[in-house]
């Protein structure tokens, strides 16, 4: 079975403005196949200290750009580079969160009970929301959160679940890229994230933005479940492309324009998937 992403990016009111776009990501379910960009002349750019290629799309009209990704079932696993510490500000865990996560993780009998500890220590501060300032804006570590509930959307409950497995030891990566819910038949509205966590050869995928969608805190390892499929295009965070002038920039998902100043700038985009057999696609 191939997935086919196609995400449709509207024109730029500065002409001058680049897109970048990640190119796609191997997992342990899929491999990234095709790769196409329609409306744009594309180069490559690469990220400084995950070797991360993306696309570099310069516009060639006023016309809408059309990025196109093929996803072939079967995967060689995610890089190593994933589970590889890089700190910066949105990685960085601040004294208490480290004190606090080397004590859950202590209390349990093993990594992988400590693993599922600190999931479910991190699920239950968290409500699945947008809020306008995040709980860490502005912070050049991640703040440990004491008490009470806090806003928070996959973005924001994932990079403290990252920044709390990786100060307590343990191999930790964020994957970004699209999910499609089951009953939006094929359409998402932008991007979302997970967790993957690699302890002793054992791989296992976190998603407690779903679980709390759901309405539950009982967070259990793997994809969807909440019902849907979803494909990776990239990961980590605190990512730069010298070239470009962008530093430290949080994530790369979605098609964005570089901004002045070396910002990613949000594009409006529509995003659109179907499953083809391969051999009728072959």
């Amino acid at each position: 079975m191939q997935t086919q992403v196609t995400i449709s990016v509207t024109s730029h009111e500065d002409v001058t403005r680049l897109l970048l776009v990640p190119v796609g990501l191997p997992t342990p379910y899929q491999m990234p196949g095709q790769f196409e960009v329609s409306g744009g002349r594309l180069t490559l750019a690469g990220e400084r200290m995950t070797g991360q290629m993306t696309a570099l799309v310069t516009p060639e009209a006023t016309d809408p750009i059309e990025v196109r990704y093929t996803f072939v079932d079967g995967g060689t696993g995610y890089p190593d580079v994933v589970f590889a510490p890089r700190i910066n500000r949105f990685t960085r865990a601040a004294a208490e969160l480290v004190e606090d996560a080397r004590q859950i993780a202590a209390a349990e009998r093993d990594g992988h009970a400590a693993i599922q500890a600190l999931v479910n220590a991190a699920a239950e501060k968290f409500r699945y929301a947008h809020p306008e300032v995040r709980f860490n804006d502005g912070c050049e570590e991640i703040p440990y959160l004491s008490c009470g509930l806090t806003e928070g959307s996959c973005v924001d409950i994932n990079t403290y679940l990252i920044a709390s497995l990786r100060a307590a030891g343990f191999e930790a990566g964020y994957i970004t890229g699209y999910f499609f819910p089951e009953e939006k038949n094929g359409f998402c509205e932008d991007m979302h994230c997970w967790v993957v966590t690699r302890h002793k050869g054992v791989v296992l995928e976190w998603d407690i933005a779903h679980h709390l969608k759901m309405g539950t805190r009982d967070v259990c390892c793997g994809l969807n479940p909440k019902p849907g499929d979803r494909v990776a295009v990239a990961h980590s965070m605190g990512l730069s492309f010298p070239e470009l002038g962008i530093d430290c920039e949080k994530l790369i998902a979605e098609p964005a324009w570089i901004a002045p100043g070396g910002h990613l700038e949000k594009a409006e985009i529509t995003i659109r998937r179907r499953l083809v057999d391969a051999v009728a696609a072959a």
